[in-house]
């Protein structure tokens, strides 16, 4: 391991008041650590969460980041205190603040690594868009789910996108609209969770281990590919693009190594320069692969 990405790592860990972070043997972990308060959100707690994912982001080191929470519940969203400052702004100020959620939930979106958010108890309001955002998603029995905007007279805005394409438009205007609490089995049924188990980080390991072997860029093009194909069209772009991106990964170092250790027989040796940025930016690309740079 890197000795000095694990001392920059300890170091923004001490920084932090509400949020830590830890790199071991390639996998990052980002903790929500205001159990007192729930790990409710507020303006302190969303900059530092952006802070961990884009150090994370740049770490050659970190290979896959866990999301997960200290205490009994996940978060139950946003802060009261903080809550009570966004009705004393005005337009200008909420719109600024909105700005900060909506760039974390982006930020954790399009992290270039896989991402595993674990959830145990309380998932309220924003802390439903971490979860959406995430790649794959593990709670306890005991985790509750709770769109609760609109009881506020507010609206889940800028989870919106998020949480609607994990549980399809139909399900998002049921949830969204009575605010009901749901339990980790209908999570599970609206595909908010991947998977229901008590022992969370046991049931993370095998996940991680699956990751860690695969290419990192393999899985960061798997991302940034799915996201061209959310809106389910499949036209000429469609099959030009997805051409381009099979023949650019081909050729690539990763693809090489990942294709003559299958026919060699052996484990891949995965190169350490693993260009994420390039997956990225690969929307709107044609088969001449013109900015798959």
């Amino acid at each position: 391991m890197n000795n000095s990405v694990t001392m920059d790592t300890a170091l923004l860990s001490q920084q932090l008041q509400y949020v830590s972070c830890e790199l071991d043997g390639g996998v990052a972990q980002m903790v929500l650590n205001r159990a007192d308060k729930h790990n409710a959100f507020d303006e302190v707690m969303i900059s530092e969460m952006i802070t961990v994912l884009e150090h994370f982001a740049l770490s050659p080191e970190c290979r896959v980041l866990v999301l997960k929470a200290n205490g009994k519940n996940f978060s139950a969203g946003a802060d009261l205190n903080w809550m009570r400052k966004q009705a004393k702004m005005d337009f200008s100020q909420n719109l600024n603040d909105a700005n900060e959620l909506a760039k974390l939930m982006s930020v954790l979106d399009k992290f270039p690594k896989p991402t595993i958010a674990l959830i145990q108890g309380a998932a309220f309001g924003g802390a439903l868009g971490l979860i959406c955002c995430s790649d794959i998603a593990i709670a306890n029995e005991r985790a509750s789910f709770c769109l609760s905007e609109v009881k506020l007279g507010l609206i889940p805005a800028v989870i919106s996108p998020y949480v609607t394409r994990a549980m399809g438009q139909r399900a998002a205007r049921r949830y969204m609209m009575t605010a009901e609490r749901f339990d980790a089995q209908k999570a599970l049924e609206l595909q908010v969770i991947h998977e229901i188990n008590d022992d969370l980080d046991a049931a993370a390991e095998p996940i991680i281990n699956a990751l860690l072997s695969n290419s990192p860029q393999g899985m960061a093009w798997v991302k940034s590919l799915l996201s061209t194909l959310e809106d389910g069209v499949i036209d000429q772009s469609t099959l030009d693009h997805t051409s381009e991106r099979i023949a650019r990964i081909r050729v690539s170092d990763e693809g090489q190594e990942g294709l003559n250790a299958f026919f060699e027989k052996r484990a891949p040796q995965w190169p350490t320069t693993t260009d994420f940025h390039a997956a990225t930016n690969n929307k709107n690309h044609n088969a001449s692969g013109q900015g798959a740079k």
